[in-house]
């Protein structure tokens, strides 16, 4: 990986530019906020097809090497629901405090109070619009999801995601143990390791 190398993060969203931050540390990087760029049309049916769209869209319009994940919640006994609609659960201008709320009434009406969940992360980079050989690299994390909320870090569903093996939600993790064992930071290892020793960018 080259060190200060100008790299796009596909994506507008400020929790996850901040995640981004602390993970790819030798790059320089911008976003599409930086770039007064707006958002990719996410019209996919798959966390990969998303996030192959968001990478290219943020390469034709940058000109940089672009990376884009796409991610999401995934609780099985509702469906799969939110899935990749995790970010807008609630509807097209959704926050993450209603997202949150939709998916406590969800599990609520199951007469649940917690039910078998697990973040997904699906990250890909692209050189170029054009690139048939794009990077992709994944990520998942396995735990519970709560109706109970706990915890003041994070973003999206953080404050009702109990990952396995933690006694706290994903809100309540250090920051930089939430790097390690994230399906984002899961991923974006992966990826990192595929991303060193390319000279294309």
């Amino acid at each position: 990986m080259q060190k200060n190398r100008k790299v796009l993060i596909a994506s507008s969203n400020k929790g996850k530019i901040a995640e981004f931050e602390k993970i790819f540390l030798n790059l320089d990087l911008v976003s599409l906020t930086d770039l007064d760029i707006g958002d990719a049309i996410e019209d996919g049916l798959s966390f990969l097809e998303n996030a192959i769209k968001k990478a290219r869209h943020g390469a034709k319009y940058s000109g940089l090497y672009s990376i884009a994940d796409d991610s999401g919640l995934v609780v099985p006994d509702l469906n799969f629901e939110p899935g990749i609609y995790s970010a807008r659960y609630a509807g097209e201008a959704s926050t993450d405090k209603l997202n949150r709320e939709k998916l406590i009434t969800s599990i609520a009406n199951l007469g649940e109070e917690s039910l078998d969940a697990y973040y997904v992360c699906i990250i890909v980079g692209m050189v170029n619009e054009k690139d048939p050989m794009p990077i992709v690299a994944s990520g998942k994390i396995h735990g519970k999801v709560s109706i109970h909320e706990s915890g003041d870090g994070g973003f999206g569903y953080d404050k009702l995601f109990y990952p396995n093996d933690f006694k706290s939600s994903m809100a309540s993790i250090d920051a930089d143990i939430k790097n390690e064992i994230s399906h984002r930071g899961l991923a974006a290892s992966a990826f990192i390791k595929k991303f060193n020793g390319i000279e294309s960018i």
